[in-house]
């Protein structure tokens, strides 16, 4: 039984999502203090992943599939120093850098598992985080 599509001004979609913890180092260039030198964060990276119908299995996406994909992108970066992923142009990785990072690296596989849209936050503390949302 399909979903309707949207009600009033709001769009609905089905979700699924998943999160992994992860440490990682960055710096904040011309802060003083801590967060002015190479530091760690114990990072938590929260993914969800929706679409407007749910597909013939009635799932949003394959989990197991997201799941490598997330479960990847932490090992390779657990315990780097985050200035390897900084674009050009940007003075730092702040936590909305990295969650564009985060989605760009696994909006492939996203999409190759069926979903329409990723969403990602990355807290860098247990009451802060920034985010990014994006089609695939």
């Amino acid at each position: 039984m399909p979903f309707l599509t949207t009600t009033g001004v709001l769009p609905v979609a089905c979700e699924v999502g998943l999160s992994r913890s992860v440490r990682a180092f960055h710096i904040m260039p011309g802060l003083p203090g801590p967060e002015g030198q190479l530091h760690d964060h114990d990072y938590r990276i929260e993914i969800v992943v929706d679409r407007e119908q749910l597909d013939d299995r009635g799932m949003v996406c394959d989990l197991d599939v997201l799941e490598a994909a997330l479960t990847g992108l932490t090992s390779w970066v657990e315990g780097r120093n985050l200035e390897e992923i900084r674009p050009a142009g940007f003075e730092a990785v702040t936590v909305e850098v990295f969650a564009r990072w985060v989605h760009d690296s696994l909006s492939p596989a996203v999409a190759a598992a069926g979903g329409e849209a990723l969403a990602v936050r990355v807290w860098e503390t247990p009451v802060a985080f920034g985010g990014y949302r994006a089609r695939c």
